[in-house]
């Protein structure tokens, strides 16, 4: 023991107190740390999402040419069934300091690896209209993906996820992978269609979403009865109850073959997590995912052609830990860390 302990402080030491040894680590280590050993610290700063540059941007001539991937807020809830509050959702998810910039699992650093930045918010022109909101949303992500980068928002309800279907998929219908309690397909309530129980539905019928290339994760609740769109259009439904028998291997295989090798929107409802895990939503269901298999679920999907995605439905004014918000940003970083290996992206070179 005396010996192999002589050895560890001979390597790890006195002067060697700062080596590491390891190929992988070290390339990681050396894109972070300065020559001093020192690092920015996480609490410092300007907040943004998941730590990215921040890029202003002058919405009536952007330049986001030299962008891989845009981080974006999208702070509007006025289409919320339930509580609301996910406006603040954006300003919550900057908060958080101790996400990435290393992917541990798919072994990679995508704030380095691409050219990301934080372009700030939607530039909304009243916070009292929904049908003016959503009409913003798309106009600023078609600005978006005309540009040929890829657009991560962060909301906001999940009613924003269709304008932002309606930019990505003008061209053709994307396929989607979608994590949530809910299937969000249902018919108009109150005489409004476009609330944020249904707006695949409607991405389904303005043709910009491909139903039988579309999967549903998580499912669960007493809204069943509102879904049943989203068999009658083909989509495939994985019902949380179904998880544990079915297993996360099997999941992310059956993701996999439902969207093949089609570009792919991916929509990540807080509230597909267990209220254990995320109080902090406007519709909480018991009986949800864990967040180490979301976790798994995400990283499985390596290789997929990503053309856009969303993280919705953070509420953290319920959200008295701030569990939530961190598990939010967690989730974005995990959709993120996607993109460098999506066959359209060529990832910049440390």
């Amino acid at each position: 023991m005396s010996d192999e302990l002589d050895a560890l402080r001979a390597r790890f030491g006195g002067d060697n107190e700062r080596a590491i040894y390891d190929e992988g680590f070290a390339a990681v280590a050396s894109r972070l740390f300065d020559p001093k050993g020192t690092r920015v610290a996480p609490f410092a700063g300007m907040p943004t999402l998941l730590d990215a540059p921040h890029r202003p941007v002058d919405w009536s001539a952007p330049d986001l040419s030299d962008l891989d991937v845009a981080l974006l807020g999208v702070p509007m809830d006025l289409g919320v069934t339930n509580r609301n509050g996910s406006r603040f959702g954006p300003r919550a998810l900057r908060t958080i300091e101790r996400v990435g910039p290393y992917n541990h699992v798919l072994k990679t650093m995508p704030t380095l690896d691409l050219r990301v930045a934080d372009i700030g918010d939607v530039p909304f022109r009243s916070r009292f209209d929904l049908e003016s909101s959503h009409a913003d949303i798309e106009a600023t992500l078609a600005r978006i993906v005309s540009a040929g980068v890829v657009p991560l928002s962060v909301g906001g309800d999940h009613s924003i996820s269709l304008p932002i279907l309606r930019a990505v998929g003008r061209d053709r219908p994307v396929a989607m992978i979608h994590i949530d309690a809910h299937c969000d397909t249902s018919g108009p309530f109150d005489g409004c269609k476009f609330h944020h129980g249904g707006p695949f539905r409607q991405a389904v019928l303005d043709g910009v979403l491909d139903p039988r290339r579309t999967i549903q994760i998580g499912i669960r609740g007493s809204s069943e009865y509102l879904w049943e769109f989203s068999a009658a259009s083909g989509m495939t439904v994985i019902h949380a109850e179904e998880i544990t028998d079915l297993g996360v291997a099997r999941i992310v295989q059956m993701a996999r073959e439902v969207v093949g090798d089609a570009p792919v929107y991916v929509s990540f409802d807080i509230d597909s997590l267990d209220p254990a895990f995320a109080p902090g939503t406007g519709t909480p269901e018991i009986g949800g995912l864990t967040s180490r298999e979301a976790q798994a679920i995400l990283r499985g999907l390596k290789g997929i052609r990503i053309a856009g995605g969303d993280l919705v439905e953070v509420a953290p004014q319920y959200d008295a830990t701030t569990n939530t918000a961190h598990a939010g940003a967690q989730m974005l970083f995990e959709i993120l860390s996607l993109v460098p290996f999506s066959p359209a992206i060529r990832p910049t070179q440390p």
